[in-house]
């Protein structure tokens, strides 16, 4: 399942839940976001540990602006509520799995 984040408080509820949290920041009308957005749909399937929400930086964008999100896609990893890993760019989904363990 694939949360998406209309809020601030929304994403804040979802990182402060302790669990780890992988966030898609994009955009509807950004090519390379949606080459990521299967990618990222797969991972929600295939990882029922990790929390999996995408955030259209164009509805919600004081939180993009909140982590300097210039670039889309943008996928930030947390874990434990902080963050600790992003990726800039369509990013393969070998290297977000290494970053979820």
């Amino acid at each position: 399942m694939v949360y998406v984040i209309n809020s601030a408080k929304e994403f804040d509820e979802l990182v402060e839940s302790g669990k780890n949290v992988l966030v898609d920041f994009y955009a509807d009308w950004c090519g390379p976001c949606k080459m990521q957005a299967p990618i990222v749909d797969a991972i929600a399937e295939e990882n029922s540990d990790v929390v999996v929400a995408k955030l259209n930086v164009d509805d919600v964008d004081d939180v993009a602006e909140r982590f300097n999100i210039v670039s889309i896609p943008t996928l930030l990893i947390f874990k434990g509520g902080k963050l600790v890993k992003n990726f800039v760019g369509v990013t393969m989904k070998a290297n977000i799995l290494a970053a979820l363990k």
